[in-house]
């Protein structure tokens, strides 16, 4: 037999090494690999993927195969959820959303990764040069402490979608001014200074009928001027409650005060109640679905893109859509900005916001080959020229020395306001409890944003409810 016959021999199907004795040296063959990942199915784990597909080599030599299970976001926890405590241990790479950190880590699913971090000083100097609320988000559990189990895939804030066709006709700017003494926002800078009432305005005065004139021309069907989150499902009213209620000075129950942060006189406070009904009060400028509560990301999303909307708040996640005119009519007529916010006593916009986006986590379960090559995918993934690639596809990059060159911003129009939205992101809860408190806090926002129910009530009631909550988990005292 020959050696090379003794080799092939010596090889499994399964992909481990083969070794052999050589004239005293030992030749191995190159391994294969598999990551199993869960994603959320939209553009930026798709960028990804097709990234990987095109041009991953892995340093190891090692043949990597990345097998992306792509799951609707509806859905994307509760599969995932199923999955981890199921016992199937199906999935050894996942794109996690910060929120669950505290549940899957709790629940032994979710690795550690500050050894991994240590152990690689090239890796270590990568995520000291994140944004820190990016880090804070993505990798910290319990929230803010130096315990690190994710890396950031995608990065993600709120921004405004406009109709620059709309906004900066002569015709509409003229009747704008002449009706509230104010220009009309219309160029990417007119849209940062933009405040709430700036932004209610606008609502107010592009409510259009079939029939009547929008730029000159006759509308063959209803126009509206604003629009935003207003869904029950999953997280999406409360991502845009959420920064209402920081913008006013109030809160969230903050679990880095665990265990003294209270529910009660804080999720209820004055500061938030004005907040909520400040939040609700702009649904009346929506398209008429707003009030129905089934308004998520993907239906105003859809809305704009269909040419329905004059501005719309979305997630950078959901942009690409937007500029393909296969799937957007308003493609070529678009403007963007950052999201609007309250207007301060000194004239300052307060912009706080609830940070979007999903870092990557390894489960317990990765073996050592596995995690080697999923450390090496995440080293390439967050190395400069990647950024920069991820970032010219549509992407979005936390990193300092990435986001910050002059290129950056001409990779999509939407990067101009991206690095000025970082500093005014924070995050929700990520303890254990998570998805019982969004949920019960979903069903509530629901019933205020459907008019039955009205801010104080609802904030009352969600107050009342963390607060038991918390206090039967120990988390308040």
């Amino acid at each position: 037999m020959t050696v090379m016959t003794k080799l092939k021999a010596l090889a499994t199907a399964s992909g481990f090494a083969a070794t052999l004795l050589v004239g005293g040296a030992t030749i191995a063959s190159a391994e294969e690999i598999t990551l199993t990942m869960a994603v959320p199915d939209w553009p930026p784990t798709r960028i990804m993927k097709k990234m990987f597909d095109e041009q991953y080599k892995p340093a190891s030599g090692n043949t990597v195969k990345l097998e992306v299970d792509f799951i609707p976001w509806p859905d994307f926890y509760t599969r995932v959820n199923a999955s981890l405590t199921s016992g199937e241990q199906k999935y050894n790479f996942a794109v996690s959303d910060s929120q669950w950190l505290g549940a899957f880590v709790e629940g032994g699913y979710f690795r550690k990764v500050n050894d991994l971090i240590d152990a690689d000083p090239e890796l270590k100097a990568t995520m000291d040069q994140m944004h820190p609320a990016v880090v804070a988000a993505y990798s910290t559990y319990p929230h803010k402490t130096p315990n690190y189990y994710g890396f950031p895939q995608f990065p993600d804030v709120i921004v405004n979608f406009a109709r620059k066709d709309v906004i900066c006709n002569e015709e509409e700017q003229a009747a704008f001014q002449a009706k509230f003494s104010v220009k009309l926002p219309c160029t990417g800078e007119e849209l940062d200074d933009m405040d709430w009432d700036m932004f209610e305005k606008v609502g107010q005065f592009f409510m259009r009928k079939k029939g009547d004139k929008l730029a000159g021309q006759v509308l063959d069907d209803d126009f509206y001027g604003i629009a935003y989150q207003a869904g029950k499902g999953y997280d999406f009213s409360s991502m845009q409650i959420n920064g209402f209620i920081w913008q006013y000075g109030g809160n969230t129950w903050d679990e880095t005060q665990i265990p003294n942060g209270q529910a009660e006189g804080v999720v209820n406070s004055e500061a938030a109640v004005k907040a909520l009904d400040h939040y609700l009060r702009l649904i009346q400028y929506m398209p008429p679905v707003a009030k129905t509560g089934t308004m998520d990301i993907f239906k105003s999303d859809e809305l704009f893109r269909e040419g329905k909307v004059a501005m719309n708040l979305d997630w950078i996640g959901l942009g690409e859509a937007s500029l393909d005119p296969k799937s957007s009519k308003v493609s070529d007529k678009l403007v963007f900005g950052m999201m609007p916010g309250l207007r301060g006593p000194d004239g300052k916009i307060i912009r706080w916001s609830n940070i979007g986006g999903q870092p990557f986590v390894l489960t317990t379960w990765t073996t050592d080959a596995q995690i080697k090559e999923a450390m090496g995918f995440v080293k390439w993934w967050l190395s400069p020229e990647i950024q920069h690639q991820f970032a010219a596809g549509g992407g979005q990059s936390a990193i300092k020395a990435v986001y910050e060159d002059p290129k950056y911003v001409t990779y999509r129009p939407w990067n101009r306001a991206w690095a000025a939205s970082l500093d005014w992101q924070k995050d929700v809860w990520h303890v254990p409890q998570f998805f019982e408190l969004l949920t019960q806090q979903q069903d509530q926002f629901d019933l205020a944003i459907t008019g039955k129910q009205d801010a104080k009530t609802t904030l009352d009631n969600i107050a009342k409810f963390q607060q038991n909550l918390l206090k039967e988990a120990g988390l308040i005292q």
